[in-house]
């Protein structure tokens, strides 16, 4: 399975930005998908997550109510609709895949990862 990011580039703070993922190859018959995110000098962190279906989806508290995760089955394409963007949220965004109908918030449990795609947030 192959994962191709992209949207990232440079907002200023208040701004929105989306961000798009491509799964192609031999994809399972059912995945779940989520995006994660790294800042410099940060750990790695979960950042959004959505099941198989797309009727639910989790998020860290940093960007409940200001970031949407969604997918297009039909498309294999999986969007963050990032709005009110902060400084904070500048990071690598990382789209991945896991088999079977749920997500999680561990890393560890997603078996394929996307290049990742720079998203800057200038004051």
């Amino acid at each position: 399975v192959q994962l191709q990011a992209s949207g990232g580039g440079l907002v200023q703070a208040g701004e929105s930005l989306r961000l798009s993922c491509r799964a192609s190859g031999r994809t399972a018959s059912t995945y779940a998908m989520g995006w994660f995110r790294q800042a410099p000098g940060k750990e790695r962190e979960f950042v959004a997550g959505i099941n198989w279906s797309g009727h639910s989806t989790d998020y860290a508290d940093s960007v409940k109510g200001r970031f949407t995760i969604s997918r297009d089955n039909a498309k294999n394409t999986l969007y963050l609709q990032m709005g009110s963007l902060k400084p904070e949220d500048t990071a690598v965004y990382y789209c991945v895949y896991r088999a079977g109908y749920y997500y999680s918030r561990i890393r560890d449990e997603y078996d394929y990862w996307g290049q990742g795609t720079l998203v800057t947030v200038s004051s």
